[in-house]
């Protein structure tokens, strides 16, 4: 599953959206301008996926309240419930997945020695991908900065990894792909999950 977005260049369709959405939020945080933007890409080697970058910049650097359940994260930051003693996040390092993978359910996941599907998971969870929030119980969303499935939005939690806003409708959490159709998607209180 290859992107499909244009990660590259901010459309204005999308910031007039995020904009609307951000500005009816009170508990919208301030942009932190480019300059910030651009000490955080240094500093971490990478480039932001747009339209996230344009919008912590010049619309909302997150919310102080969800969704998700508990706000969207400023840029940098990461959820208290997050862990001190994680594995050190590579932004860089590429987002291992371009499919969902449930691995509690996978038997070659399963076959696994618990130190490789630990590695594995570890991967998954600090590769290639910026915390966007928290829904709760190990359940955080992450935007894909690196890879094959950059700017798309993933839900990452002890049971797998699951990509928001694939297409077909038949898919576990369908919708438009991309920051933009993640946050119109919580915005309109639509369900993250298809009906099964």
């Amino acid at each position: 599953m290859m992107s499909g977005m244009n990660t590259e260049v901010c459309d204005s369709a999308e910031l007039v959206t995020l904009r609307r959405i951000f500005a009816s939020r009170p508990e919208a945080l301030p942009p932190i301008r480019q300059g910030a933007v651009r000490a955080f890409e240094a500093e971490h080697g990478i480039v932001l996926p747009e339209p996230y970058r344009t919008s912590v910049a010049e619309v909302c650097d997150g919310l102080g309240s969800g969704p998700p359940y508990y706000g969207l994260l400023p840029l940098a930051q990461i959820p208290p419930d997050w862990g001190s003693s994680r594995p050190k996040r590579l932004l860089a390092r590429p987002f291992p997945l371009t499919a969902p993978w449930l691995w509690e359910v996978d038997e070659d996941a399963q076959a696994l020695s618990e130190e490789d599907l630990e590695a594995r998971t570890d991967s998954v969870a600090d590769h290639g991908s910026l915390l966007l929030g928290t829904e709760g119980c190990g359940m955080y969303w992450h935007l894909i900065v690196t890879g094959p499935q950059r700017g798309h939005v993933w839900l990452i939690d002890e049971n797998g990894a699951v990509p928001f806003g694939t297409r077909p409708a038949t898919s576990l959490m369908p919708g438009t792909p991309g920051f933009t159709g993640w946050v119109t998607h919580w915005a309109e209180g639509r369900s993250w999950f298809a009906d099964v």
